[in-house]
């Protein structure tokens, strides 16, 4: 028996599923063989198969266009190999709260839901939806329709403040990427977010255990962290240096190896450029907009503080390029780059970027998944930041916490 359950014109609240799937304890699960975008008449068709019919509804958000999917609670784990057309850009799913998850569908424009059902069949169910343009007033007016009591986007996790080392140890903020609503790339399972918790929890332990570093974390679990907020927890830290960890996949080409960012208004290529973006659109995806509030006076402080930091911030990214090669670890074609991450933005901190190699590479993956390759890893930065270090105090510009 097949039975259609159809989404509110409004885009409001609808429990889509038979009354009795609201007393659903485990999870729907993502089928990526049963899913697809095709064209339509007006529009694109999408097709997202589950393995049973949950409760969901839409929304839609604006700068930029998104269309937000929330379900009752789908495992969304391969959500980024499907294959996307326009005007979909970019899809990421994860936890949005208890019993309810998201995948947020980045439109390349305004669009307008023509179709939305659950087709439901045996066990299993689609959720059905037709896309097509509309005009810029009308997404913005359904884009500005207050959302129901108890849904706004999701609170950013509370930390605790951080301990500020009275040791003169060289405070090292790690920063790793993603987490909570935002997975980050993913592949086979594995999640960037994951990923990289792991190998800051690893680092972190083998810089305490040497005796010469203070470590913070942004993120200890699995949370939500705005980039605002890992900004100003390395500063509250009194960071001496900052590093933020990512694992990142390329739609298009191929990529293998780490490399190490620096932050730039002008990217070293396209590839940095597209990177950057995704990094940066991080909270956007969360459904929080980033805005820009510094004024003329702080504008131009900061812009002196970035000239004074960034010599040490280029040796730093050149001390861990030369521990990497130097403990043969493979590395990017090209290993040193420059963009635009908001995350790198702290004026007076010495701040890099480090992907650590590419999901959307198997042997990247597999080595990312190797507790031994990353043991290696880890190694060579406790190398590169000592390095790193003495090199900023011979030249009389490491400044105690």
């Amino acid at each position: 028996m097949i039975r259609l359950f159809r989404a509110l014109p409004t885009l409001a609240l609808l429990l889509a599923a038979p009354l009795g799937a609201q007393d659903l304890s485990a999870l729907a699960r993502f089928d990526p063989v049963g899913s697809a975008m095709t064209s339509a008449a007006d529009g694109v068709d999408i097709a997202l198969s589950i393995s049973r019919p949950v409760p969901w509804r839409l929304t839609v958000l604006a700068d930029p266009p998104r269309l937000i999917l929330d379900v009752r609670e789908v495992d969304w784990t391969g959500i980024g190999r499907l294959a996307r057309m326009a005007p979909v850009v970019d899809l990421r799913a994860g936890v949005f709260r208890p019993g309810w998850s998201r995948l947020v569908m980045e439109l390349d424009g305004p669009q307008r839901v023509t179709r939305s059902e659950m087709e439901t069949a045996g066990d299993g169910a689609v959720i059905r939806l037709t896309l097509a343009p509309t005009d810029p007033q009308s997404f913005a007016s359904a884009a500005a329709t207050p959302d129901l009591p108890g849904w706004a986007a999701p609170d950013a996790a509370s930390l605790a403040p951080p301990v500020k080392s009275g040791s003169g140890a060289i405070v090292v903020v790690l920063d790793p990427g993603h987490g909570g609503l935002d997975p980050g790339a993913e592949r086979d399972g594995l999640t960037e977010a994951a990923l990289m918790l792991t190998f800051a929890r690893e680092l972190k332990e083998l810089l305490r255990r040497d005796g010469r570093f203070s470590v913070v974390m942004t993120r200890e679990d699995d949370v939500f962290v705005p980039l605002e907020t890992r900004i100003s927890t390395a500063r509250d830290a009194g960071a001496s240096l900052f590093i933020s960890l990512h694992a990142d996949a390329l739609a298009e080409g191929e990529a293998q190896g780490a490399t190490v960012y620096t932050l730039s208004d002008e990217a070293s290529d396209d590839a940095a450029v597209t990177l950057a973006e995704r990094h940066n659109r991080d909270d956007l995806l969360a459904g929080i907009d980033l805005s820009d509030q510094d004024d003329g006076v702080a504008k131009v402080l900061m812009d002196m503080a970035r000239t004074e930091t960034a010599p040490r911030t280029g040796r730093l990214a050149d001390a861990i390029v030369a521990a990497l090669k130097a403990a043969k670890l493979r590395m990017h074609r090209q290993p040193r780059q420059k963009a635009g991450f908001s995350v790198l933005k702290s004026p007076d901190i010495p701040s890099v970027l480090l992907e650590l190699g590419f999901l959307s590479s198997s042997r990247d993956a597999r080595r990312l998944n190797d507790p031994q390759w990353r043991s290696a890893v880890a190694e060579a930065i406790l190398q590169a930041i000592a390095a790193w270090a003495a090199e900023d105090a011979a030249l009389g510009a490491l400044k105690s916490p």
